[in-house]
């Protein structure tokens, strides 16, 4: 008789940091996606030259923390509300991070909802960023996890179909490539059936390449996608369309509280 137990292995979603309890993390990897705005930037920055990202919380710390640094080592970058901070040198589009602006620097980064998300992360035991431009490559290094929490950042404490969109595509090829399974939160399902929903099949199931314009489109109609198009940066859903742009996966030292790419 066939066994009836379900895998061992666990993968979570949570649509909101705030339902991601920081001590359900702990000896786990967790993933943080903010696709609209904060992930696809960093991935960007890091992939442009950047030493380090050093994310914070709050403006005035930002301000703090550079400060605290070598002129001319550390640049500024993030938002609030979408729109650059009196004071930074950046914003939060990826497309100003570029090697002439960025190769070698520090870049201190507080935004909205993305460096929120990522402080709900300190307990687990490795903290990767996810983005549709290093997908793959987050995919890959996930197979060897036992525990996977994917933490969607949200947009102004909503629920965003953006980073839904996201979890439901890494579920789908973490399912695909693993013999065993995992063992899926309601969240999972939801998050995977909404991707399943979103692009026609060979797409969606990763048979054919996602076409850039159709991703587009479903991100320009998420909230996330609609307030970045209010303040004038559509350019920015086009730049983090970009499926597996990259090979970079970042990764948060807690201890540190600082951005790298992932060793290796």
């Amino acid at each position: 008789m066939a066994s009836t137990e379900l895998p061992q292995r666990i993968l979570n979603v949570y649509a909101l940091p705030m339902i991601a309890a920081p001590e359900e993390l702990a000896g786990g990897v967790a993933v943080v996606i903010d696709v609209l705005r904060a992930c696809t930037t960093i991935v960007y920055a890091l992939a442009a030259g950047a030493e380090m990202i050093i994310p914070c919380l709050e403006v005035h710390e930002a301000f703090r923390i550079a400060g605290q640094l070598p002129s001319g080592s550390v640049l500024i970058g993030g938002e609030r509300q979408g729109v650059m901070v009196e004071g930074f040198d950046l914003g939060n589009s990826p497309g100003e991070y570029t090697p002439e602006k960025v190769a070698g620097r520090k870049i201190v980064f507080t935004t909205t909802n993305g460096t929120q998300a990522l402080a709900r992360c300190r307990q687990a035991q490795r903290v990767y960023l996810g983005a549709f431009v290093n997908v793959s490559a987050l995919c890959r290094r996930l197979l060897a996890a036992e525990r996977i929490h994917l933490i969607c950042a949200g947009t102004r404490g909503e629920v965003s179909r953006d980073d839904i969109l996201l979890a439901g595509l890494i579920v789908e090829r973490l399912q695909q490539a693993s013999a065993a399974g995992y063992r899926l939160n309601a969240q999972a399902i939801t998050a995977r059936e909404n991707w399943l929903q979103a692009m026609p099949l060979p797409f969606a199931l990763g048979a054919e390449p996602v076409p850039l314009e159709r991703l587009v489109e479903c991100l320009r109609a998420t909230p996330g996608g609609k307030n970045v198009v209010a303040i004038g940066c559509e350019e920015d859903i086009w730049a983090a369309a970009h499926v597996d742009r990259f090979e970079i996966v970042p990764e948060l030292d807690p201890k540190t509280f600082t951005v790298r790419p992932a060793p290796g």
